[in-house]
């Protein structure tokens, strides 16, 4: 297991694990060279990439204690005209041991905060935001408040922010330049493969170097732990038959050590659990967490309670518009897929003459469909039609935004949904709703082609992978923009 926080973040190894981690180190091709024993000098030069990073992390700490000296330095010139050194240094002695603590615990120092800027300023920044925050809190008990100018330490706390800023990214520059892209040092392990890295990565000829994993023979392990002294990761490419030897020896090493498997690759596992002491792959989870779900489900009860009183005139005189212009029931229901691919009954106001409704969906409503009544057209084009379905969404079918759902019968080209493309099933993993991503760009209407419907999956598998609130309230006010559209009828 690697000892940074920072690299179990990028590799978790705890159950469930990453599974991508270990099916997918990063990329190989075919050895340029074979390593021999007289190779191990090179390999130990090669870690000096876990040098260059601690040599980098320790830029970062004296960059971080010029910069906050430097904004507090420059927040007394401001307020006082000069660095007022009985102002100075108390602050500079409560508040740089504080930061220098919370930072070194939240991984502000560690292998990512070397060479990405972006997580390295959020850490950086709530870092010294928390430390501020205890310098007054501390005060305000201690009643020690008064001794220092709080808006010195405002305009200090505030310039901090951006001196940190400039000098992560100056380090941070450096730091990519040094390191590339992957601040770690890994090591792959060919046992009976050819490998080569094209990342930097060690590659290391398992019988070139006398490395078996053979507990009984303390010669091989010892050079297994030598040659991976320097670091953070072991990835190990061996035949099927050598994986569980593989695997014990592994387990001896202090750092993050994994073994390819190529064949989980056509199964595709999210991670690795366990169920009753016997691992399993874990091949769906819930896109949406508890907190998730329950706050998409408020969402929509608040939108359904807000909205119903104000459409019920709208809803009286469509259902009134339409018993008048034909025969049969305002309400028109059929059977469409849902959440987890489960059927559910959903509620529209009928636009299709009574003898010619289609309850299975098979053929698309079309521009000049002969199906439909006036009424039905007018409705379909402002999508009055769909209102009913708030109905669906108070019961829990449905949510205001979401995947459109399809009737069981929907094709294009004559053939169905998930005959054109497997995903399609992979769209069901939320709530249908009301409106959703595809609808605000523009595909609805007739599915008569096969781009018709990748177009829209393509825009449902985004929304399934991006959700989130703010998401959801911007569809919802996008779709006012488009609820009248060439595309519905």
């Amino acid at each position: 297991m690697a000892k940074s926080e920072d690299f179990r973040k990028a590799s978790p190894v705890n159950t469930p694990v990453d599974v991508a981690q270990i099916l997918a180190p990063k990329g190989f091709a075919k050895a340029d060279t074979k390593l021999t024993p007289s190779a191990e000098v090179p390999i130990t030069r090669a870690f000096s990439k876990r040098k260059i990073r601690h040599a980098v992390a320790l830029t970062l700490i004296a960059s971080d204690s010029l910069a906050i000296a430097a904004a507090f330095a420059a927040a007394s010139i401001i307020r006082l005209g000069h660095v007022d050194m009985a102002q100075f240094g108390p602050i500079m002695a409560a508040v740089l041991p504080i930061y220098l603590a919370i930072a070194l615990n939240k991984g502000g120092y560690g292998p990512l905060a070397t060479n990405d800027f972006g997580y390295s300023i959020r850490k950086s920044a709530l870092a010294f935001l928390f430390a501020t925050g205890s310098l007054l809190l501390i005060a305000f008990f201690l009643k020690v408040s008064e001794e220092f100018s709080r808006i010195l330490l405002g305009i200090g706390t505030a310039a901090g922010v951006a001196t940190l800023a400039a000098g992560r990214a100056a380090v941070a520059r450096i730091g990519r330049g040094l390191l590339g892209s992957d601040p770690f040092a890994s090591v792959l392990i060919a046992d009976g493969t050819e490998l080569s890295s094209t990342h930097g990565d060690v590659v290391i000829d398992a019988s070139a170097l006398a490395i078996r994993p053979d507990p009984t023979d303390r010669d091989a392990i010892n050079r297994l732990g030598e040659l991976t002294a320097q670091a953070d990761r072991v990835v190990v490419h061996c035949k099927r038959a050598d994986r569980q030897r593989w695997a014990f020896a592994l387990k001896s090493l202090n750092l993050h050590a994994e073994i390819v498997v190529p064949e989980l690759d056509r199964l595709a596992p999210l991670a690795l659990s366990s169920h009753g002491g016997k691992a399993t792959l874990l091949m769906s989870s819930d896109p949406l967490g508890l907190k998730q779900r329950l706050t998409k489900r408020l969402f929509d009860l608040a939108v359904v309670i807000a909205v119903t009183p104000i459409l019920l005139p709208i809803l009286a005189l469509t259902a009134i518009a339409v018993r008048i212009e034909s025969k049969g029931p305002a309400l028109f229901k059929q059977s469409r897929i849902g959440i987890a691919n489960r059927s559910f009954t959903i509620w529209k106001f009928r636009s299709m003459r009574t003898e010619s409704s289609d309850a299975n969906g098979n053929r698309s409503a079309s521009r000049d469909d002969d199906r439909l009544t006036r009424v039905g057209a007018f409705i379909r084009r402002t999508s009055i039609d769909e209102l009913p379905q708030l109905w669906n969404v108070l019961k829990g079918d449905m949510s205001i935004v979401g995947p459109r759902p399809h009737a069981v019968g929907s094709r294009a080209e004559n053939l169905l949904f998930w005959d054109i493309d497997e995903r399609y099933w992979h769209r069901h993993s939320v709530k249908p709703g009301l409106t959703g991503l595809a609808q605000i760009r523009g595909f609805r209407g007739s599915t008569e082609v096969r781009e018709d419907v990748t177009n829209r999956l393509q825009a449902d598998l985004e929304y399934v992978a991006n959700w989130s609130l703010v998401g959801d309230i911007k569809i919802m006010l996008q779709t006012f923009g488009v609820i009248s559209h060439q595309n519905a009828y």
